[in-house]
């Protein structure tokens, strides 16, 4: 019979060093390589639950029209970020130009590559934070904000249309000031005109030793194109 029992802890999931009496890591509790990976696992299970994608399966590049006007160098711009995420990548629009499209894109392209990424609306990020203050929650607030905050990559979608309350505003300042500071890839879209942004947010959004421009996706509405304007694509 085999043993999934980890030869290397027995299963406890930490081990000691066999070092001499003195040594800085004498007693000490390592954790083990299993512990490790169960950790990640786990991690990247939360962030693809609180992720929600299987609402955004069907949207991926090939199904993304880059035919349609004003959009073709978003389209690239994401494609490149989703085959090596570094920098932050904005992308601005109004409705229905393929912002929220492009997004979950490259959020389903890093799921394939096994990335811990984290795709959440705004308004929902903070109401998954809001969340743990309730009574029958599991998970405690510390816990939930540095799971976010640390996500490999974070995509943040429709940022300014939250609720501008002191707390939304400060807690979500306090997220991309830290990814920010730690030059955590980002991808962050808004419908809102850049001067319109909070300033603290849109100054590190405009360091251009983290990202080099803001895309403007300036094309027409698609959900209004009647279908004979649309082009036919993949499934």
């Amino acid at each position: 019979m085999t043993s999934n029992t980890c030869p290397e802890c027995g299963g406890i999931g930490y081990y000691k060093e066999s070092v001499p009496y003195g040594h800085p890591r004498f007693g000490m509790l390592i954790p083990c390589a299993c512990k490790l990976a169960e950790r990640e696992h786990r991690t990247a299970a939360e962030l693809l639950e609180m992720s929600n994608l299987a609402a955004f399966a069907d949207k991926t590049f090939d199904t993304f029209d880059a035919e349609m006007r004003g959009v073709k160098r978003a389209f690239i711009k994401a494609r490149e970020f989703a085959r090596k995420p570094q920098g932050w990548l904005v992308l601005f629009g109004n409705y229905g130009t393929g912002k929220t499209h492009l997004a979950s894109a490259i959020a389903n392209e890093l799921l394939v590559h096994n990335y811990r990424v984290l795709f959440a609306v705004v308004p929902d990020l903070l109401d998954h934070l809001r969340s743990t203050f309730g009574p029958s929650s599991e998970i405690q607030y510390d816990q939930r904000f540095e799971l976010i905050r640390d996500a490999a990559v974070l995509i943040l979608d429709d940022l300014g249309t939250e609720n501008t309350t002191p707390w939304a505003r400060e807690k979500l300042f306090q997220i991309i000031n830290h990814r920010y500071n730690g030059r955590l890839p980002t991808v962050i879209t808004s419908n809102r005109r850049p001067e319109e942004i909070e300033p603290r947010v849109f100054s590190r959004m405009s360091d251009r030793a983290i990202c080099e421009e803001f895309i403007i996706m300036d094309g027409d509405d698609y959900r209004r194109l009647p279908a004979t304007k649309r082009r036919k694509l993949p499934l």
